[in-house]
């Protein structure tokens, strides 16, 4: 083969291949990664506010969740299994705790209060399971959907 028609298919397939990314509807998108949840179905639970109790003359600590389903599907029943960590990251409490059912397109707080556990002593909490989430979607593939945050300064929300 002479020279030049190598040379001239070489080119032809490495324009192909340079344009192949740039046709494909992926690539135009952003290429999606594979199990990735949509941002506009994740479940948002937000560690928003500690506030300081009294309980029978022990201090205790009422906890605010807000919860946020931009989905078009409710969230019934959706329970969580909470571990809470001391300033010293010692596990200090363990709750199961039944936050919904969650509306569809619906941001909601609920509150529960920890008779024992003053709030300033309080560093962690963690997303140790779902015990159900929803009718039809199994916990563990309903937990890639959940985001948690904290807005509580020094009081991490993680999973």
């Amino acid at each position: 083969m002479p020279i030049r028609q190598t040379l001239g298919a070489l080119g032809l397939a490495t324009a192909a291949l340079l344009a192949a990314p740039l046709a494909s509807p992926a690539a135009a998108q952003g290429a999606a990664v594979p199990g990735a949840t949509p941002a506009a179905e994740r479940i948002g639970l937000e560690l928003n506010r500690l506030e300081p109790r009294q309980n029978a003359g022990a201090n205790g600590c009422r906890v605010w969740l807000v919860l946020r389903n931009p989905g078009a599907e409710p969230v019934d029943p959706l329970r969580l299994d909470l571990l809470i960590f001391g300033k010293d990251g010692v596990v200090a409490q363990r709750l199961s705790l039944d936050v919904g059912p969650l509306p569809r397109e619906k941001t909601m707080a609920r509150v529960f209060d920890l008779s024992t556990q003053p709030c300033d002593g309080i560093g962690a909490f963690l997303l140790n399971d779902l015990l159900a989430c929803g009718a039809a979607e199994t916990a563990a593939a309903c937990l890639p959907r959940l985001a948690l945050s904290s807005r509580v300064d020094g009081v991490s929300f993680e999973k």
